[in-house]
C-alpha cells in the first residue's frame, strides 16, 4: 500500500505572529473512519498497574497527565493531542528499508498518548518514546480490518520553548531539536544530518546491514530510506508544498495561517479519496508560562467543511465530550476479539453523524450549502476572536471554560440544523468567558 497518510507542521517564533508556538497536523485516513475528540483528566495509580493499549498491555506509570486526544473510534492510542504541559504531539506513518513490523505491539498511535500522558516537554517525550520502542516495540495492523498495513512512524513534538522530530525504523531512531522557524513532516524520513539525539546502535546498525559505510558523513534519511524513492514520490510532494505553504506565511503565521494550511486540497494535504482527512488539529500555545494554550479540533472529516473548535486546559478539569465520543462495545468490540475485525460496529458519535448528513447538502445543494458553508466559517472565527482575549490576558474564569468545546460543538450541530445565531452565541460565551472588550493584535 502506497503511504498516502498525514502532514503535521510546527512554526516558533520569529515565524509565528507574536511570542506563540503554532502546531497543527491532519490525520489522513480511510474515508469511512470515524475519528473522536476526547479528554481524559490526570489520573494516579498503585504501583504494579497495568495499562491495555489496543493491542497489548504494558507497566503503567505512577501519574499520567491530563490529555485532550483526536483519534480513530476503534483504538487506544491517538492521531494526534496535547497535555496539560502544553505539549503537542502527531505522529506520520513512514516506510524506508527496515520492514515495519507486522506483529501486535504498539502502534505509532498508542506511543502518541503513551507520551503525551507521561512527557511534560517535548523533549521528555523523545525519550519515552525511546524507552517504549526498545521495550515494546512498534508494530501492528493499523486500520480496523484485517490487513498487513503496517508502518513504522515519526513523530513532531512540541512544548512552550521548542520542537522535535524523532523518526523510527523498528527500534532504531533519530531525534532532531527545532528551536526557531518552522518543519513539518509527511511520510517520508526528513532528519539528515542534523541529529541530537539516537539510538546508540543506530549508525553500527547501519554499517552491518550494508547500508553505511561509515566513513562518509551519516545522513539518516538517506541511509535509511529506500534505494529506490519512488514510493514515497507522492509523499514527498506534500512535504514539499507544506513547506512552501509555511514559508509563504514565514513571520506572521497564526492559527488561522495553519488552519487555512490544512484546509489546502491543491497540495494534497486536506487529502480526498478512499484515504481522506478525517480530523484535524491547530494547537496555539504561547511562550509565556502565565497564558494559556488553545488547541483546536474538528472531530470530522474534510477541515474544508468543518469548525475549529478550541479546548483549554484548567485546573482540576473535569469534563466528559459526549458529542464527540464514540459508541464503546466493551469485550464484544470486534477489535478486541480473536480473531479480529470480524465486523464494524457502528462508531458514529452525534456530531460526526449531524457533519455527514451537512457535507452531503453541501456537496449536492449549492445554496443551502453554501448557506451552511458560510455558517460555519461565521462560528469558527467568532470562536478564535474570543480565543485571543485569553492568549493575551490570561484565564479570568477558569468555571466558563469547562464546556468551552462542549458548546462550541453544541452550535455546530445547531446550525445543521438551521437553530443558531452567530451573533447571540457570540455575546453569550464572551460575556461567559467575563471580558467584552475588543481585542488589538500586534
Amino acid at each position: 500500500m502506497h503511504p498516502c497518510s498525514c502532514d503535521t507542521f510546527v512554526a516558533l517564533p520569529p515565524s509565528t505572529e507574536g511570542q506563540r508556538i503554532i502546531f497543527g497536523k491532519n490525520s489522513d485516513r480511510p474515508c469511512d473512519e470515524v475519528q473522536e475528540v476526547l479528554y481524559f483528566p490526570a489520573t494516579d495509580y498503585e504501583p504494579g498497574a497495568k495499562v491495555e493499549c489496543t493491542y497489548i498491555q504494558i507497566e503503567q506509570v505512577a501519574h499520567t497527565y491530563a490529555i485532550v486526544l483526536s483519534r480513530p473510534a476503534w483504538l487506544w492510542g491517538a492521531e494526534m493531542g496535547a497535555n496539560e504541559h502544553q505539549v503537542c504531539l502527531g505522529n506520520e506513518a513512514v516506510w524506508g528499508r527496515e520492514n515495519p513490523n507486522d506483529k501486535e505491539a504498539l502502534l505509532g498511535m498508542d506511543l502518541v498518548r503513551l507520551a503525551l500522558e507521561r512527557a511534560d516537554t517535548a523533549e521528555k517525550c523523545v525519550d519515552i518514546l525511546a524507552e517504549l520502542l526498545e521495550k515494546y516495540g512498534q508494530g501492528g495492523a493499523c486500520l480496523e480490518e484485517q490487513c498487513d498495513f503496517t508502518y513504522n512512524n515519526s513523530f513532531l513534538m512540541s512544548d512552550r520553548k521548542e520542537a522535535w522530530v524523532m523518526e523510527t525504523s523498528g527500534k532504531h531512531w533519530a531525534a532532531e531539536r527545532i528551536e526557531g522557524g518552522y518543519r513539518n513532516i509527511s511520510n517520508e524520513y526528513s532528519i539528515t544530518t542534523k541529529i541530537d539525539k539516537e539510538h546508540p546502535d543506530l549508525r553500527k546498525y547501519a554499517q552491518r546491514k550494508n547500508w553505511w559505510n561509515g566513513k562518509s558523513q551519516f545522513n539518516f534519511a538517506a541511509v535509511y530510506s529506500y534505494k529506490n524513492t519512488s514510493r514515497i514520490e507522492a509523499s514527498g510532494s506534500r512535504y514539499c508544498e507544506g513547506k512552501k505553504l509555511l514559508q509563504k506565511s514565514n513571520g506572521y503565521i497564526t492559527a488561522q495561517t495553519m488552519m487555512d494550511i490544512l484546509r489546502d486540497k491543491d497540495s494534497g494535504i486536506n487529502m480526498e479519496g478512499m484515504f481522506m482527512t478525517t480530523g484535524s488539529m491547530v494547537s496555539v500555545v504561547p511562550v509565556d508560562p502565565a497564558l494559556p494554550g488553545v488547541h483546536y479540533f474538528t472531530a470530522t472529516p474534510d477541515p474544508e467543511r468543518s469548525v475549529f473548535k478550541p479546548f483549554v486546559f484548567v485546573e482540576n478539569m473535569r469534563v466528559e465530550l459526549k458529542e464527540t465520543a464514540s459508541p464503546t462495545y466493551g469485550p464484544e468490540d470486534p477489535v478486541k476479539k480473536n480473531p479480529r475485525f470480524q465486523s464494524k460496529p457502528d462508531r458514529k458519535h452525534n456530531l460526526f453523524a449531524k457533519h455527514e448528513v451537512a457535507a452531503a447538502i453541501i456537496e449536492t445543494h449549492k445554496e443551502r450549502g453554501g448557506r451552511i458553508t458560510r455558517g460555519l466559517r461565521r462560528l469558527e472565527c467568532e470562536r478564535i476572536k474570543q480565543m485571543e482575549e485569553i492568549l493575551y490576558r490570561g484565564v479570568e474564569q477558569p468555571d466558563a471554560l469547562l464546556d468551552l468545546f462542549p458548546s462550541a460543538v453544541r452550535d455546530e450541530m445547531k446550525l445543521y440544523s438551521g437553530g443558531v445565531n452567530v451573533q447571540e452565541s457570540n455575546v453569550r460565551d464572551t460575556a461567559a468567558l467575563g471580558n467584552t472588550s475588543t481585542v488589538t493584535t500586534t
